[in-house]
């Protein structure tokens, strides 16, 4: 394990967060005797590191709490990926380190959703329940997985990933320590990772797990995420899908409280929080055609993406092109009903009929 670990610090005692030092054991800080202390397991997405969970490790003392650097990320950005498998089994290795007794919460976003998944397939005798988010395992087209490499050249500078900390709701220090992380990933280990998720795919044996899943998207997430919902019910009957109304990919710290009502709602009595809303129910895209009920809304081939690893410059399904502006104005904010567009007064020598084609 890493240093962080061996330290055994606990936010609570630290006045700052390290992108590369934040420890990945934090024991559990408000007894209750009216049951045993159980234990969470949060795997973080391939833009962010373990830090990333502060906000739950800080909300959950009730609980022992896991916050594992997966390879590649974390303390552990100067290792090579392995694989999926390979990360699965260190997260195995974690809890069987740490865990005495009973099985453990697995929660897991976007890459830590699909290595949460293997987990659950690999080592179903460790986990006694799964929520996952931002989840995407149906795969990307070849036009995605193109545009995702060339922004690989981009990883090692920070404005890029300022960018995508303001795309992903981060604000403050989040937006300081996912740019300092950020620059510190290699190129190569990320290239890894798109070649092992994009052609998609569940792992082998994953319904050897019986246990509870719950499998949440941000309404705002690439629709690829939400497509992936029908490959988890057809491999896990007992899979709840939900979408999180108005919420982009790293939820988490964008919306903290909420999060944190959803998960505690989800592993103390398997219950769905009242602000979830059923995929069949949700609304589609603008400009999407309906879907049958059994199907997500289609999405476009340019939200055909990863939900990470890394994101494309502007995220939002319905943000447009940033034109003239781009680079003074966040297109995210431009409301083209408050746009206060006057109608061009026709000139000496118009043409009635041109101006009236043209819409001015």
């Amino acid at each position: 394990m890493t240093a962080a670990k061996d330290q055994n610090k606990t936010p609570a005692s630290d006045a700052s967060r390290d992108a590369t030092d934040y420890p990945e054991v934090h024991p559990g800080r408000h007894l209750d005797a009216q049951r045993s202390m159980q234990t969470l397991v949060f795997l973080h997405g391939g833009n962010v590191g373990n830090w990333s969970w502060d906000p739950q490790v800080l909300a959950f003392g009730d609980y022992n709490i896991l916050t594992l650097h997966l390879p590649a990320f974390g303390a552990r950005f100067e290792e090579t990926w392995e694989g999926l498998e390979s990360a699965a089994d260190d997260v195995a290795a974690l809890i069987a380190d740490e865990v005495s007794e009973g099985g453990v919460h697995l929660v897991g976003m976007s890459l830590g959703g699909v290595i949460a998944l293997h987990v659950a397939a690999r080592h179903p005798e460790l986990v006694d329940s799964v929520m996952i988010t931002g989840t995407p395992v149906t795969g990307v087209g070849q036009a995605a997985r193109a545009f995702q490499r060339m922004q690989l050249k981009l990883i090692g500078s920070e404005w890029y990933w300022r960018f995508q900390a303001g795309a992903y709701g981060m604000v403050d220090d989040e937006r300081e320590l996912f740019t300092e992380h950020g620059v510190k990933l290699k190129a190569e280990n990320l290239r890894a990772i798109m070649d092992e998720m994009d052609p998609g795919g569940l792992p082998e044996k994953l319904d050897s797990y019986q246990g509870p899943v719950l499998a949440l998207v941000g309404a705002k997430e690439p629709k690829v995420v939400q497509k992936s919902f029908e490959a988890l019910r057809a491999k896990l009957p007992q899979v709840i899908t939900r979408v999180v109304p108005g919420m982009h990919h790293q939820w988490n710290i964008e919306n903290p409280i909420l999060f944190n009502s959803v998960l505690r709602k989800w592993i103390s009595e398997e219950g769905l929080h009242q602000i979830l809303v059923d995929p069949q129910a949700a609304k589609p895209a603008r400009g999407a055609k309906a879907a049958p009920a059994e199907q997500p809304a289609e999405a476009p081939e340019s939200e055909d993406r990863d939900a990470d690893l890394p994101a494309p410059p502007v995220q939002e399904a319905e943000a447009k092109k940033p034109g003239k502006l781009g680079g003074k104005i966040d297109p995210r904010k431009l409301d083209p009903k408050k746009l206060d567009f006057k109608k061009k007064a026709p000139q000496k020598g118009d043409h009635p009929e041109s101006a009236a084609d043209t819409g001015k």
